[in-house]
């Protein structure tokens, strides 16, 4: 491979075009989360990508009281929901980030 042919190359890497789901859902970047305030059903976005896979998933209940992040304190009704959540769902949190339930139980659990 010659000096040309590496340089052609290396342009190449630099200049990816960023993928057009990214733009559409308004996220950061691949497995970025953020709120969809405005949606009618969903509370979140996320364009997911495990290896060359990539998937737009909407997740969580709009206005759902979620038990969000433990804390200190926190009451014995919120611990049994969030067991609950995370027991009724758990195979398809291990499905992994191609799941819906594995970016709600990260976010909103």
């Amino acid at each position: 491979m010659g000096t040309k042919e590496r340089n052609v190359a290396a342009r190449k890497r630099r200049t990816r075009k960023k993928d057009p789901r990214l733009a559409r859902a308004k996220v950061a970047g691949f497995n970025k989360p953020r709120r969809t305030p405005g949606h009618p059903k969903k509370s979140h976005i996320v364009v997911a990508k495990v290896g060359e896979k990539v998937k737009t998933i909407r997740f969580g209940q709009q206005g759902a009281k979620t038990a969000g992040k433990p804390k200190a304190g926190e009451s014995e009704a919120m611990k049994r929901k969030r067991a609950s959540f995370k027991a009724r769902h758990a195979k398809n949190i291990a499905k992994g980030k191609m799941s819906a339930a594995y970016w709600a139980d990260k976010v909103k659990w």
